[in-house]
């Protein structure tokens, strides 16, 4: 149930409306020249307002309905204004069924002199349209339609400016995607393939010489591979918007191997039962790994590592540990990786505890929900 400014559900204001116009056009009535016109004529009368309640919901509805019960206590003898059916004219026009209300509007016009002298009395046919005159001015109706039309261009203005400023906001964010993929272009890809060169060239003289190749030298040769196809992706994602998939869980094992050939013990375990989880969920455990790993590689000082994932009903568990020479004594500052990281597992809802550990190391632990929501 929608609600306007003030907070008030708006069922709640459509009834407060319907109930006053009915208790108005009923006071009206008993207090008119004809209080003894019979039930029907009021009952007509608070059908009338009562109807207004679903003018929201069936403008088209309640605009015959109101206007019918204008006709039929007319017809009756109760020469009350027909206010619920000006009201429905400003709701059927607000609705956008401008043809329809003019027809109706016109018809009531018509068929209230009729029923004025349908009576069972004397009147000529000028006090008859004097007397429908006095229920339904022409003038009324114009003022209701026009109150109508002008609240729904209003409204149609608001809708088009909305939607202008999403379309304005998507562009520039477009621009902005466009724009760093430039820029990441510029200043990275050329300076990534030198050292993914230089590497393998170095790589291929060494073998070609009959020497052994050094272990640091085949690490930087994969690290500057796989920076090129991150950076590719990165580039292919800000331009595609996300259409290409990132790295997720199925690569945990070759980034762990990575990890080893760098000289780190590190080790994968799986617990669990594996199940598909949702592709935010699966990106951030994989860089959750992945700047874990990294920051024991650069920071750490540490000889092993181990990384588990354990599929939960309602979670995703990932915890990497490693027995560096970090000390609950001595916690380091967080730097843009853990930054970084605590932004991701928030975002979805997550927990995630990255500190020293008692005996000597450090411990990233994150719980990442897998329902829906996520």
């Amino acid at each position: 149930m929608g609600t306007g400014r003030s907070g008030v559900p708006a069922g709640v204001r459509d009834w407060a409306v319907a109930v006053g116009v009915a208790a108005t056009l009923l006071v009206a009535g008993l207090s008119g020249d004809r209080p003894d016109a019979g039930p029907l004529g009021y009952a007509l009368l608070v059908a009338g307002g009562l109807a207004l309640a679903a003018a929201r919901r069936a403008p088209v509805a309640v605009l015959a309905v109101t206007g019918l019960c204008a006709v039929g206590h007319q017809a009756v003898g109760l020469d009350v204004p027909a206010v619920a059916f000006l009201f429905a004219v400003y709701a059927a026009v607000r609705a956008g069924h401008r043809v329809v209300t003019i027809v109706a509007a016109v018809a009531v016009l018509a068929a209230l002199p009729l029923a004025a002298l349908a009576r069972p009395s004397d009147l000529s046919l000028g006090e008859a349209l004097v007397r429908s005159r006095g229920a339904l001015e022409l003038a009324w109706l114009v003022a209701a339609g026009a109150a109508g039309e002008a609240l729904r261009q209003a409204e149609r203005r608001a809708d088009e400016a909305e939607r202008t400023r999403e379309e304005a906001a998507l562009r520039r964010a477009d621009e902005e995607r466009l724009h760093m993929a430039r820029e990441l272009h510029d200043t990275l890809t050329h300076q990534i393939s030198v050292i993914k060169v230089q590497a393998e060239v170095a790589v291929h003289l060494t073998r070609r010489r009959g020497e052994p190749v050094p272990e640091a030298l085949l690490v930087i040769q994969e690290a500057g591979r796989e920076a090129a196809r991150e950076l590719r992706a990165t580039l292919e994602a800000l331009r595609d918007d996300g259409r290409t998939p990132p790295h997720g869980l199925a690569h945990l094992p070759e980034l762990v191997r990575r990890a080893r050939m760098s000289g780190l013990d590190a080790t994968l375990t799986i617990a669990g039962r594996r199940e598909d989880v949702p592709v935010a969920v699966d990106r951030t455990a994989y860089r959750i790994v992945q700047e874990s790993l990294t920051n024991v590689a650069r920071h750490a000082a540490a000889a092993t590592a181990s990384v588990r994932v354990d599929y939960r009903p309602d979670a995703l568990a990932i915890r990497v540990d490693d027995d560096g020479r970090a000390t609950p004594d001595a916690p380091p500052v967080p730097g843009i990786g853990l930054l970084g990281m605590r932004e991701r597992v928030t975002a979805l809802g997550g927990r995630l505890r990255a500190e020293p550990r008692t005996g000597g190391g450090f411990t990233v632990h994150a719980e990442l929900p897998v329902g829906g929501t996520a």
